[in-house]
């Protein structure tokens, strides 16, 4: 096979490099993977309708997001256990997503500490914008201790995940009795607080049904870091966020990983969009594959979109090269499509671009 000319022929180099297991549990949803399809099969739904003769000239893809400048309206979403696809793990990703100018969401579950992830970073790129995601946690030293490591290593924003008061069935992951990290990976990030020499014990992740809007005012109390919601898909929980002092929301079905038969992220985004009115920015992961579905989720309200297995799919295809040959082909895609459709911005996206039902 020669160089992947698109994101999904990305999938097929790391099939290949995978351990089987491995890629099942990167590719896998939950309990039958429905929503993991829809998420990619609601953007095919949906057609642009070009506007021309606009004079718009090359577009100017950056964007500025909670005072951050990105290149381009696409981030790496929060992914974990970047170390199974290849050996720097997410040393790599940062190195990557650094040079290309784009923001990285560095993970909770990461097999690489976040003060080396933002090292390698800062090695690519002088001023690298880093969003640290995190899963709240009962023990509220602990919390605080990871939130105090996220902002020494210079994180700009905490992401919440707000969708898992519990663990999504994954049967992928059962048929292979894929359930712990291979000897010698480890999440970096769950060590005991005081253990430089990283050579004691590390947590387990704690998944709580008492999960609640509390906890938001709990993380707001100890930290002044921008706050982004993630895993929003009803607008009444919209409205919440914003009301509850939230500083953007993502809207995501966790790749499918959580509650199968969730409704596509795309489906979902006009109506968080319209809940939201602009008070805050409103980003959307889930089924991005190409620089057209960046320009309808645009187009639909959304600020900026991420990105979580395209660039696991790179990184184990070649490590670093891989993660920017990614970000790469959707860059010039999205180039490609708003000239297309007349855009001179990522703003300029409408939704007047946008057409429901087949092309």
């Amino acid at each position: 096979m020669g160089a992947p000319v698109n994101v999904r022929e990305f999938e097929d180099l790391a099939r290949e490099r995978l351990d089987p297991v491995h890629y099942d549990y990167f590719a896998s949803g939950a309990q039958d993977e429905v929503t993991v399809r829809a998420n990619e099969a609601a953007f095919a739904r949906l057609a642009l309708v070009p506007r021309v003769l606009r004079g718009a000239g090359p577009p100017r893809l950056g964007v500025a997001l909670l005072g951050g400048e990105a290149s381009m309206p696409v981030l790496l979403a929060p992914t974990a256990f970047h170390r199974l696809a290849h050996p720097d793990g997410e040393r790599a990703t940062a190195r990557a997503a650094a040079k290309a100018g784009v923001i990285m969401i560095a993970a909770m579950l990461s097999t690489v500490a976040i003060e080396e992830v933002a090292a390698e970073a800062r090695k690519a790129a002088p001023d690298p914008v880093l969003w640290f995601q995190l899963y709240p946690q009962p023990d509220t030293a602990f919390m605080e201790a990871v939130v105090r490591r996220a902002e020494s290593a210079g994180c700009r924003a905490l992401v919440v995940t707000a969708d898992s008061p519990a663990l999504g069935r994954n049967e992928r992951g059962d048929r292979n009795g894929f359930h712990d990290l291979p000897p010698g990976v480890r999440c970096e990030n769950l060590r005991e607080p005081g253990d430089p020499a990283r050579t004691g014990h590390v947590r387990q992740v704690v998944l709580t049904p008492e999960l609640s809007w509390d906890d938001l005012d709990r993380l707001r109390g100890i930290t002044d870091l921008p706050i982004i919601v993630k895993g929003v898909l009803h607008p009444d929980d919209a409205r919440l966020a914003v009301e509850r002092g939230a500083d953007a929301v993502i809207v995501s079905n966790h790749g499918g990983r959580q509650l199968d038969t969730a409704p596509a992220s795309i489906t979902r985004l006009p109506l968080v969009a319209d809940a939201v009115a602009g008070r805050v920015p409103v980003l959307l992961d889930g089924g991005v594959r190409r620089g057209t579905d960046v320009v309808k989720a645009l187009a639909l309200g959304a600020d900026a979109v991420a990105i979580g297995r395209p660039a696991l799919w790179g990184l184990a295809a070649a490590g670093e090269d891989g993660v920017a040959d990614v970000l790469g082909l959707l860059r010039r895609e999205l180039d490609n499509a708003l000239t297309l459709c007349g855009c001179a911005t990522p703003g300029e996206a409408g939704r007047g671009l946008v057409q429901e039902g087949p092309c």
